[in-house]
């Protein structure tokens, strides 16, 4: 995170809807017992990724400056490849879409222009001060939303499929 936070920095500024790109490369803390990258160290460079883009793109410190931080509320992940010890990959990240309450992401490892593994992610916006930010207050952060940025059914499917009740009711474990 730190080297990330230091080079992007210097890296060319993006707009918060283009596609943000980071190149890594698969080390020896990567690996599981199998040898190649472990399931989770992607949804941690995922973490990265994300971080990348919104610094890049003047988001972050719009971010801080409002007392607001991004949550994730969902993720799914797709593997199609290994990633092997050595391997030099890039990860992509870009706005998917929003609906009424969340932002959506999607995110790739990418491998000499193939997808390795590809995730969706929905995220919020919480004040530190309590309570959410609405999307007509982030996008008026942004200077406004695309028209394009319709949410695909099957991803709105997903997101209500795989919905937790609201962190203040009650979600007993009950097998």
């Amino acid at each position: 995170m730190l080297w990330l936070s230091i080079r992007s920095r210097r890296w060319p500024r993006l707009g918060f809807f283009d596609v943000g790109r980071v190149t890594f490369r698969v080390t020896l803390g990567d690996l599981d017992v199998l040898r190649h990258m472990n399931n989770g160290r992607y949804l941690t460079l995922m973490d990265l990724g994300r971080l990348d883009l919104m610094r890049r793109s003047g988001m972050w410190d719009a971010l801080n400056a409002r007392g607001w931080y991004p949550v994730i509320v969902a993720e799914t992940i797709t593997f199609r490849r290994s990633l092997e010890l050595g391997q030099q990959f890039s990860l992509e990240s870009r706005l998917r879409g929003v609906d009424a309450k969340a932002v959506y992401l999607e995110q790739r490892f990418v491998v000499d222009g193939q997808i390795y593994a590809q995730a969706e992610i929905r995220a919020r916006f919480l004040k530190k001060t309590g309570g959410t930010v609405s999307i007509s207050e982030l996008a008026e952060l942004v200077g406004g939303l695309p028209d394009d940025l319709a949410v695909p059914q099957w991803i709105t499917d997903w997101s209500e499929a795989t919905a937790l009740p609201p962190s203040r009711a009650e979600a007993p474990s009950i097998w």
